[in-house]
Parts: C-alpha cells; structure tokens; sequence
C-alpha cells in the first residue's frame, strides 16, 4: 500500500465540498486520529535525487475546522495549532501549508506546499505525506508505524547506487542520516556536536543537524591560540579531506594563508587526536560532509 502511485491519485478521491468556491472542511474526519507512515518525493521514493531523507514524523488529528492537533516527538506531547482553509483543497497548520489530495476515514494523502515571499507555489513541492488512520493501522491492517515506514526496495536500491558512486568519488557526498562522528582521543580535546534545539519558532525542525552536521573542538596545550572554521568531507573509510573554509574573505592572500593553515590543523590535530565514525544510510557506509570550528588554546607558562 505504501508503494502506491501517489501522483496518480484522482480527483474524485478528494473530500467533497461543492467546489473550488467552497472552503475544505474536516468535519467528516474530525477526532481521527492519523500517523504519518510515508513521505515520498515525486520520484516515488522515500529520498530525494541528492539523497535527502524524507521521513515520516506527524501524527495529527482534525479537531475542528479550524484547529489542528499535532504530535512533536522532541517535546513528546501533543500540540494544538490554528487551522486555516483555503480554497482548492489548500489549508495552513503548524506555520506550513499543504494540499490534500485524499482524504477519508483511514487514509489521508497531503502535498506539501511551498510559500515564499508571502506566496504560495500551488503547483506543489511534488513532496507527499501518507497518513493511516491509528484504528485502521492496528485494526485493519494488524501492523504498527514502524513497519509501515521501512524503505522500500526500490529505496534500497536508489541508496546504494548513490553509495557506491560516493564511495569511488568522495566529492559525490551526500547527507548520511546517521551521520558521522568524531570522537575525542585526549584529555586535552573536548568535542562537542551541536544540537538543534526543538521549537515553535523553527517548525520543530531539527533537520539542520542531518542535513549538516557541526562540530565544535577545543583542543588544549597547542603552539599556539588559533581558531578555524571549515568543512570536511569524511569517506566511509573515515578519512578527512579538506573542503572549503566556512569564513568570508577580502583578500585573497590572507584567504590563501586560512586555509593552508587550517587544512595543517586538520592534518595534524584533529587526525592525530580524533577517532573518525563515518556517516551511514540504511546501514551502509559512505562519503559525506561535515564542518568543524576548531579552537586552540596555547598552554600557559607561569613565570617563577
């Protein structure tokens, strides 16, 4: 069921409201509790072409026609937000909009909608989320969320060719949904992974720390204070190569030096001291990238 054609779903499967002159309403599927189980892009797949993982994470109910009540699994409660209908099947919630193409007591089929600018892109992201209501997941189908959300084969397969091109070329890195680590050696290296903290403000959104995975280093007793930001890319194998510095320049001598610089740091330092995991997707190694900010601190010598 999950590997249906979402692009192809007809419009008769749309809730009847008389018309684009009428605003949607909700009212047949109010308190219906629904999970997410798959997002798809207009590939079919559950990733995009650069490998973005589009993963189910909603689950929401219709308490009204004009509220919304949505899960967040980082603040692991329940949330009510404002609902807003438009025309054309379109409605706003939780500060996003989106397009229903089915809807029903089991089942909900919604386009995710761009808005730029104060304007909506009505012709759609071409990103779909599929819902099943809970009672026909554990009634109906006898199954549970998790099950329903496994990649496809086809996903499996999409991934692995992307794997094995970075793999042979690690300038093809993608986004690793486990992303890599690095890991401290020393006493005198404190590592830290920033985390995205959830909240109203930014949609709960913590994709940043998938999509781009950042790393502060302090490394202590060095020859001298320094501090560089830049990016890597790490290979399945764990070995760094350097990126591009992650600072402005205005002059190209001084821009030179940065990175002959910091590219030294990360050959020295941060090889010498790190233990390097790899980023994985679906259980397979491969090439991907990460920035670092490093600080060094000189040792100080106090005079008898």
């Amino acid at each position: 069921m999950i590997t249906l054609s979402f692009i192809g779903c007809k419009r008769r499967n749309i809730a009847k409201h008389n018309g684009t002159k009428d605003l949607i309403s909700f009212k047949a599927i109010e308190g219906i509790s629904y999970t997410e189980v798959a997002r798809r892009d207009k590939n079919g797949l559950s990733f995009s072409n650069y490998g973005y993982h589009l993963e189910p994470q909603w689950k929401m109910s219709f308490i009204s026609n004009d509220s919304t009540r949505i899960f967040s699994p980082f603040k692991n409660q329940l949330i009510n937000f404002p609902l807003t209908r438009g025309y054309d099947s379109i409605f706003n919630t939780a500060r996003s909009w989106f397009k229903v193409k089915k809807m029903n007591k089991d089942s909900l089929l919604i386009e995710m909608l761009k808005y730029k600018d104060g304007m909506i892109d009505v012709t759609g992201s071409k990103v779909f989320m599929l819902f099943y209501a809970d009672n026909y997941i554990k009634n109906i189908l006898h199954s549970n969320s998790t099950t329903l959300s496994q990649p496809s084969s086809r996903d499996s397969a999409f991934i692995r060719k992307l794997v094995d091109d970075a793999n042979n070329d690690y300038l093809k890195a993608f986004a690793a949904t486990v992303p890599a680590q690095l890991i401290s050696k020393s006493r005198h290296v404190v590592v830290t992974k920033n985390i995205t903290e959830s909240s109203f403000e930014n949609n709960f959104d913590t994709s940043d720390d998938y999509l781009n995975p950042t790393f502060y280093i302090v490394i202590n007793k060095t020859y001298r204070n320094f501090h560089y930001s830049f990016s890597v890319y790490v290979d399945d194998k764990g070995n760094l190569f350097y990126r591009i510095p992650l600072v402005a320049f205005f002059e190209n001598n001084y821009k030179e030096a940065y990175i002959k610089e910091s590219k030294a740091i990360m050959e020295t330092y941060l090889k010498y001291y790190l233990k390097i995991i790899p980023g994985s997707t679906l259980g397979m190694r491969h090439s991907s990238i990460i920035s670092i900010h490093v600080t060094g601190i000189k040792q100080i010598t106090v005079a008898r």
